[in-house]
């Protein structure tokens, strides 16, 4: 057995053979974001090692995460970090880029990514947690896209899985509204694949990892691609890239 533990920027990363567990380690915040916190996520998901087949992200203490940090608006900003690049300044989409990547290799088909959601998933949580494949909540989830109330847009990759989970009507009124989405309305909606007791949401957590090793892990990581790419394929599209996958899959 592989065992390897790092924390840094209130980010805890333990990898366990296949299995990689991300933490957000700032409870005393409810997990709340910065640009360390990000930059720190991008970092993890460029450094991971090739054998991780899952990939757990989660929070500490009882929130997964409240979402931005909102000392990052006020004139002293974030305690231990610099002010980031001007709105109007020609690097604020580079660097927003970079905030970005800590959230899109959660996509990698290398690995299945999991959001073990606790608490509050509010703005950045819920589209941390929208960046993975699949999301597990405790019953006492509650989701929020916050940013447009606090005049912002989502802008952490989270506006286009949350379409294609929910559909646009329904994204415009979570957005817009900035409503707060009980456990079981986002599991009436997509946004959830399980539902369980708080109590049980590291037990369920381990069983889902354990059910997603059992699939041979060259046939997960080419189903996984398939699937991603099917929606802007067309049938045809779709067919000819299921029968190349397979002959890869079988010839290697």
């Amino acid at each position: 057995m592989s065992d390897m533990t790092t924390e840094s920027a209130g980010v805890r990363l333990v990898i366990t053979d296949e299995v990689a567990t991300v933490t957000l380690n700032r409870p005393e915040r409810r997990n709340a974001m910065t640009p360390l916190v990000w930059n720190r996520l991008a970092e993890i998901g460029a450094g991971l090692p090739a054998s991780v087949r899952v990939v757990v992200v989660t929070g500490a203490g009882p929130s997964f995460c409240a979402g931005i940090d909102l000392r990052m608006f006020s004139s002293d900003g974030v305690p231990g970090e610099g002010r980031g690049a001007d709105p109007s300044d020609p690097g604020f989409e580079d660097e927003v880029a970079g905030y970005q990547a800590g959230f899109r290799w959660l996509r990698n088909p290398q690995f299945v990514s999991i959001a073990a959601v606790q608490g509050h998933a509010i703005g950045a949580g819920f589209q941390l947690a929208l960046s993975c494949d699949l999301r597990v909540l405790a019953d006492d989830a509650t989701l929020c896209m916050k940013e447009p109330a606090l005049g912002l847009v989502p802008d952490l990759t989270g506006t286009k899985p949350l379409v294609e989970i929910v559909g646009l009507p329904r994204a415009v009124e979570l957005c817009l509204t900035a409503r707060k989405v009980s456990a079981g309305e986002a599991e009436r909606y997509g946004l959830a694949e399980r539902v369980v007791p708080a109590a049980e949401l590291t037990a369920a957590i381990e069983q889902l990892v354990k059910e997603l090793l059992t699939t041979d892990p060259a046939a997960a990581r080419a189903t996984k691609a398939l699937l991603q790419q099917a929606p802007a394929r067309t049938l045809d599209e779709q067919a000819r890239a299921e029968r190349a996958a397979q002959k890869e899959l079988l010839t290697r």
